[in-house]
């Protein structure tokens, strides 16, 4: 099951509180504080690890506690630190303080880990407080709790191309042409409803990452259709695919179909639709295709790219078009935050 946002309480572990002892040995006579320091507590971290894309994992475990610290014990023991908590993520992660409601920290490098409860500290045993004027103390420091707070998780996939259209305009079939992925792909609306992840392979080792989105129709950011719950994950993508049915059923229009889907990108958010977007026209395998292709780079004034998902007309021209514009695209998915 695809899970993009979760909430979850994390909780570090309490330091151990300080001992009080004092020696009591045969043939010592003046026995002194012995008592050992409590152990710390274990801090919960929460890292970006590859091979996961999905918070399902988390969607049923709501509550994360680290280990706290051993007491400390007589004849100057220490109590054990608590063992700390790691919490595995998507690579794109965002992590937020529910309750403040501030971004705490992006997750988007493979590795990126963050801390983000504190341990408590152990307490000092009474040894610890022997001095000259107080040489029996009879006291000792209790641990100090962890830090604990609520966090909602929020995925962002992270991929280099993004497909976007209309339901049924191909973008299943397309993803699975270019790439292992085997998205779910049938003759009704709406078969894709969880993004999908595909490597697709080019010659020379080379090699992109690209997302299938559920496909969109007019008024998504009001909730029609799937609505815009997962157009988060483009908002990560260097450039976008707008593929369009270039024979469209019901007599539809295709650069209407285009138009209608730049403005739900762009009642989403602005930042997507300034996004670098390529326009492809699918199905060019169908009779007509070349009169409509040409009507419709007439209408959209701009560059069209004709290709066929299911014959495999235009796709290697395609993924190399695709891989020459992300040579010269920064890489926004790199760098901490601000």
């Amino acid at each position: 099951m695809f899970v993009d946002e979760v909430e979850i309480f994390v909780q570090a572990g309490a330091g151990g509180r300080g001992c009080v002892s004092f020696r009591r040995e045969r043939f010592v006579p003046h026995g002194g504080p012995d008592g050992g320091d409590g152990g710390d507590g274990g801090s919960v971290f929460i890292e970006a690890v590859r091979g996961l894309d999905t918070l399902s994992e988390l969607a049923s475990r709501h509550h994360w506690r680290a280990q706290r610290g051993s007491h400390g014990q007589g004849k100057n023991k220490a109590g054990k630190n608590g063992k700390d908590l790691f919490i595995s993520v998507p690579t794109g992660t965002l992590i937020y303080d529910r309750d403040l409601g501030i971004l705490l920290q992006d997750l988007n490098r493979p590795g990126q880990r963050v801390c983000i409860a504190a341990s408590g500290k152990g307490g000092k045993g009474n040894a610890a407080f022997a001095t000259a004027t107080e040489q029996v103390p009879r006291f000792a420091q209790p641990g100090t709790p962890g830090q604990q707070r609520w966090l909602r998780l929020e995925l962002k996939l992270i991929a280099d191309v993004g497909l976007v259209g209309m339901p049924n305009a191909g973008k299943s079939t397309l993803l699975s042409r270019l790439s292992a992925a085997r998205p779910k792909i049938a003759d009704y609306a709406f078969t894709t409803l969880a993004p999908q992840l595909g490597i697709v392979e080019l010659s020379n080792y080379r090699r992109l990452v690209m997302a299938d989105l559920p496909g969109l129709i007019e008024g998504a950011h009001q909730g029609h259709g799937l609505g815009d719950a997962f157009l988060r994950h483009i908002e990560r993508t260097r450039i976008i695919v707008h593929l369009l049915d270039i024979c469209p059923p019901s007599q539809a229009d295709p650069a209407e179909n285009y138009r209608a889907i730049r403005r739900e990108l762009a009642a989403y958010s602005t930042k997507l639709a300034a996004k670098p977007e390529l326009i492809v026209a699918n199905k060019m395998d169908l009779t007509g295709s070349k009169q409509a292709l040409v009507k419709l780079q007439e209408d959209l004034e701009t560059e069209v790219i004709g290709i066929s998902a299911v014959v495999g007309t235009g796709l290697k021209q395609l993924v190399e078009r695709l891989w020459a514009r992300l040579a010269e695209l920064p890489d926004e998915n790199t760098g901490d935050l601000p």
